[in-house]
Formats: structure tokens, sequence, C-alpha cells
């Protein structure tokens, strides 16, 4: 065989695979230009600022306050019991009702004692129609001294036994000791109770106590008539007003600090006994506070902080814009929706108000107030 045509096979072969590496070459110089493109443009192009609301940092007079736990208590409250055994005849009361001192709580069936009063009544008949013809016949001279004597005695006994008797007829009347709510009835009619046996608890809540206590560094800082603040999960929102009414005469041994009790108007009733509470003791001097929207702290284990806003120059620009620069911060007491700040702020700084979580530090920022939520000392919540 003639070696030509293996020659010609071979370089067909050979401009085969040159097309194909040229056409490989192509492909990829166009793949790497475009790729270069989009680095060159990506360097090139800029983000937009994150749109943000800010705050002011704010100077003003804050009274101090003490803040402390404590429970809801009445101005007057018992327990009531029965004083004597006997069977609940009559219930004169509605669970969670208004009563009146005076009135008619439980019955005990009295019909044994009602007779025994009749019979000690006839006996004081006697002895005071004995006593009065002995005294008649002691002025006469008819009897001795010692027999009037004797007769006055008897007839005192008499009565004694019945005033006895009408006082055990009054014990099985139990009925409000002053003006309150009563609360669920613990009897029921035709039911034996014991002596001591809980038949309803009465609280009077026109005005109620709040019992807390304090560390005793606290005791030269307060004094009876200091106003109080005080509120509870059970009624959220709401602020209730009070002053300081009494202050323990002892510290407690134990935990080293001191019992106050301060008294709440409460003509609507809303505060019931043995609420949690909140309250805050507001002490008499001020003093300038920086204070900012609670929402602009950043929460964290290693130290709170906030976002600034700076004006900088852009290094790409040249123009100026707004740049976040995170700043720890030490924070005080809280009041309605602002937060106090001790240190790391001064006043006047513009810092972000809400959507801190999702900052961070040098990004570039435009402020936009219209939709930010205003913060207040006192805020009222609208029911939803």
């Amino acid at each position: 065989m003639s070696p030509r045509p293996k020659k010609r096979a071979r370089g067909a072969v050979f401009f085969v695979v040159l097309g194909l590496l040229a056409i490989f070459l192509l492909i990829a110089g166009i793949k790497g230009l475009q790729i270069f493109s989009m680095i060159k443009m990506g360097e090139s192009m800029v983000m937009p600022p994150t749109t943000v609301t800010s705050a002011k940092v704010q100077k003003g007079d804050w009274a101090p306050s003490l803040r402390a736990v404590g429970s809801i208590n009445p101005v007057q409250g018992a327990t009531i019991g029965a004083e004597l055994a006997g069977m609940v005849s009559e219930i004169g009361f509605e669970s969670g009702r208004p009563v009146k001192q005076g009135d008619l709580l439980v019955k005990l069936d009295a019909s044994a004692e009602q007779a025994q009063l009749r019979s000690a009544q006839a006996d004081a008949e006697l002895a005071k129609a004995d006593f009065e013809r002995a005294r008649g016949l002691a002025e006469g001279r008819v009897i001795s001294k010692a027999e009037m004597d004797s007769a006055a005695a008897k007839f005192t006994q008499r009565k004694a036994a019945v005033d006895n008797m009408q006082s055990v007829i009054d014990k099985k009347e139990i009925r409000a000791p002053f003006d309150g709510i009563a609360g669920i009835r613990e009897v029921n009619p035709g039911q034996m109770v014991p002596v001591g046996q809980k038949l309803v608890t009465l609280q009077a809540l026109d005005k109620v106590f709040v019992d807390f206590s304090l560390p005793q560094q606290a005791l030269g800082s307060v004094k009876v008539d200091l106003p109080v603040k005080v509120t509870t999960d059970a009624i959220e929102g709401r602020e209730f007003d009070g002053t300081l009414s009494a202050i323990n005469s002892a510290i407690d041994p134990a935990t080293r600090s001191i019992s106050l009790q301060a008294t709440i108007d409460n003509a609507d009733h809303a505060l019931r006994a043995g609420m949690f509470a909140r309250v805050q003791v507001l002490l008499p001097e001020t003093k300038p506070t920086l204070f900012i929207p609670a929402t602009a702290v950043a929460y964290a284990p290693f130290g709170n902080s906030v976002y600034l806003i700076e004006q900088k120059k852009d290094e790409k620009t040249g123009k100026d814009a707004l740049v976040l620069r995170q700043q720890f911060i030490r924070t005080g007491e809280t009041r309605g929706d602002f937060i106090a700040v001790t240190e790391g702020l001064k006043e006047g700084d513009e810092v972000v108000s809400t959507g801190v979580f999702k900052m961070r530090n040098g990004m570039d920022v435009a402020v936009d107030n219209n939709l930010a939520p205003k913060a207040e000392e006192a805020p009222t919540p609208a029911d939803t």
C-alpha cells in the first residue's frame, strides 16, 4: 500500500484537532472577557444606602427613683368565720357583690337558743318582781337588808343569763364588719359548720395597700408622702398613682431590707388583693440625664451599644454620605419608651432608633423619619 494516504489522514486529524483547540480558546477568551467585565462592573457598582429611622440624644431633668416589686393588699380585708358551731339556715349575700356594714352574711339555726332565751327571760321577769317586792318590804322594815340584797343579786343573775343567751343568738347571725366586696361563699344552706369554719372573704377595695421592700441603703432616701407609681402585668398599659404611707420601724435581719407600704386610690376596683405589682418610688431631687429611645439599644452579653449616624466623605465618589459607627454605652433606668445613658454618648448625637439588630459598622444609610414611631415618657398603648 502506498504511504501517501496515511500522511493525508494524519494531516486531516491534525487540522481537526487544531480547529477544535482554536474554538476552545475562542470560547475561553470570550468567557474570560465576560467575567472580567462583570468584575469591573461590580467594582464600580455602588450599593444604595439603607433607609433607617433616627433619634437625637436628649437631655432632661429626671427625678431619680427606687424600684421594687410587691403585692397588693386591701386596706380592710377579713376572712369571715363561724364563731359558734351550727347549721346554716340562711345565706344573706351574693358572691362577688358589694355588701354594707351590718348586712347579714350567714345565719345559723338558733331555734334551741331562742327557746332557752324565752325561759331565761321568764326567770328574769320573776326575779325582777321578787326584787321590787323585796325593796318595798325593806323600805317598810318588814325584811332585813340582807334579804333585799339577795333578791337584787338573783335579779342580776337572771338578767345576765338573758344577755348571755341573746349574745349566743347574735353570734349565730354573722354580719359584715365593714363595707366591702364579698368573695365566693364557702358554705351552703343546710350545711353543718364547726367553730372557725371559713364562710366568706370580705375585701374593702376603694383604697389598697402595696407592700414592698427596699435595701437598707435606701432608708435615708425615702420618707412618708413621697409619690409612688404602680404597674401590674394584670392591667397592661395602666399606671396607678399613690403615696408612700408607712415605713417599717425595723430592718429585716435576714435580708437587710426595710418594708414599706404605699396607699393607692382604687375607686374602680381594678386592683385586687394578691396581685403582683411593680413599684417605683419617685425621689424629690432631680438630675440632668441623657436619654434615647429604648429601641435604639442593641443588647448583648458583652455590652450594650448603639449605632451613631455620622457624616463622612465617600472615598470613591468624593461626596458626603451618612455612615454608621457602633458605639458601646452604659445604660441606666428606663422611663416609658426611653432609657437613660450614663456613658458613651453626648447631647445631640444622632442614633439609629429602630431595627438596630440589622445594622453593621460602616454601613451607608439614609434617614427617613416619616414613619418613625414616636417615643413617649408615659406611653398609653391603644387597645387591640
